[in-house]
């Protein structure tokens, strides 16, 4: 997957979602449910009840685009919250789709000295 841009929003929808539902299903479980503008620009996420297939939606300005994943192996880390829908930032998405467990990241190395 192509990363998303900086400073994009993301939203998780935090329920499951029926992964049958495609563009427009979609758009109308951003509206509906999550509250949402469905043409803001903005990438929204939802997976399946076994958490191991996600979709990403968003409105480019010219048509839809959805992409989708199924992990092999394990699920994907989804947050609880009671709103329904929980904001992301860019790179915590790009470490959701590969699978990790985007809420503590681990840092592989740390500078000893500052300059």
């Amino acid at each position: 997957m192509i990363g998303p841009p900086q400073g994009v929003r993301v939203f998780l929808a935090c329920k499951p979602v029926d992964m049958r539902k495609g563009m427009t299903g979609l758009s109308m479980v951003v509206q509906e449910a999550l509250g949402q503008d469905p043409l803001c620009g903005a990438l929204f996420v939802f997976r399946g009840k076994r958490a191991t297939l996600m979709k990403v939606l968003c409105w480019d300005g010219s048509g839809w685009a959805l992409y989708a994943k199924r992990l092999e192996r394990g699920r994907f880390i989804w947050p609880q919250t009671k709103d329904g829908v929980a904001p992301m930032t860019a790179a915590q998405l790009s470490m959701l789709v590969e699978g990790l467990d985007w809420r503590r990241p681990e840092r592989t190395w740390r500078p000893e000295v500052a300059g």
